[in-house]
């Protein structure tokens, strides 16, 4: 049996699968953990970005959120407009949307910028045509955030890996630093 997807979009095919969305030449579709809403962007994306700010640190659970910027009018939501939840930051002007159901961050937008959607890279599959080259926030990064250190297997997990800690310095006994 073939299960289908709902599509706002005239002239949008519909998925055969219910866990992968069908991509379109041209376009990048995305969806929540729990499959309740579906975006998708037109390709290639605007920009790309990783934000270390403690707004974004919070609302995804992690040390930073990495983005792919959108305009407006290339940015659909293809399933499950009413499963949608808003939080409005009046003193920043910005809002965040979520799924109802899993919580997944779907999307930020900015007062100041109206012609902008923003979506976290970790819920579109495909490419989405930009890498992040950018760092917002940077100023905030935490001091436990993995920053590229070499990393090495850890004995008796196999697929899990580790920054070893530094080595401490011995003092000298020749009196000098």
């Amino acid at each position: 049996m073939t299960a289908r997807r709902e599509s706002t979009l005239p002239g949008t095919r519909l998925a055969a699968s219910p866990k992968r969305p069908v991509e379109e030449p041209g376009r990048v579709a995305g969806e929540c953990l729990c499959g309740a809403v579906h975006v998708e962007i037109d390709f290639p994306a605007r920009w790309a970005w990783h934000d270390h700010s403690a707004a974004s640190r919070r609302a995804h659970g992690a040390a930073y959120a990495t983005y792919v910027g959108s305009w407006r009018k290339r940015f659909r939501v293809t399933k499950g407009v009413a499963k949608i939840v808003r939080y409005d930051d009046k003193a920043t002007g910005t809002t965040r949307s979520f799924c109802g159901r899993c919580g997944t961050p779907l999307f930020y937008e900015r007062t100041r910028s109206p012609h902008m959607v923003n979506v976290p890279r970790a819920i579109l599959q495909g490419r989405t045509g930009r890498h992040p080259l950018y760092h917002v926030g940077i100023a905030e990064l935490q001091d436990w955030t993995y920053t590229g250190g070499k990393l090495g297997p850890l004995k008796g997990f196999p697929g899990v890996v580790w920054e070893r800690p530094r080595r401490k310095q011995r003092p000298r006994d020749d009196g000098m630093f």
